[in-house]
């Protein structure tokens, strides 16, 4: 059931990063509601690190999200942590520096938290012996 949680929330994950992905490579806006300015934090300097877009850094940490269910769960549960930590300091940008909260970045940050949190009971859960999907 864990695991069936983090792989359809890791989906969500993927498809914000993807279509957020598509709108920078594309040079549109994205849909944003009026309490949020999704533009202004896709245009900032946040928006990429080392010249990669966040948004395909998020792809390819869901994806490997995705594919760590299948392989250890504490796998699963380190990435879980190490998106979790990108996350708050994304958010920290978005609140500190920014001064603009992006809607999309908003679910993404909620969707890696519950991750992160499924991931750990997940692992807390698994025997020692030998860690199985669960």
């Amino acid at each position: 059931m864990r695991t069936t949680a983090i792989a359809g929330l890791a989906l969500l994950g993927l498809a914000i990063s993807a279509y957020l992905t598509w709108v920078h490579y594309a040079g549109i806006e994205p849909v944003c509601t009026g309490i949020s300015d999704c533009e202004r934090v896709q245009g900032s300097e946040y928006a990429e690190l080392v010249g990669i877009p966040v948004a395909l850094l998020g792809v390819a940490g869901y994806a490997a999200l995705l594919g760590s269910l299948w392989v250890r769960v504490e796998l699963t549960a380190l990435l879980s942590y190490f998106a979790l930590a990108f996350s708050a300091y994304l958010t920290w940008a978005e609140l500190f520096r920014i001064d603009a909260i992006c809607q999309w970045c908003v679910v993404s940050a909620l969707t890696t938290l519950a991750i992160a949190v499924l991931a750990t009971l997940r692992a807390l859960g698994a025997p020692l012996h030998h860690r199985p999907l669960s």
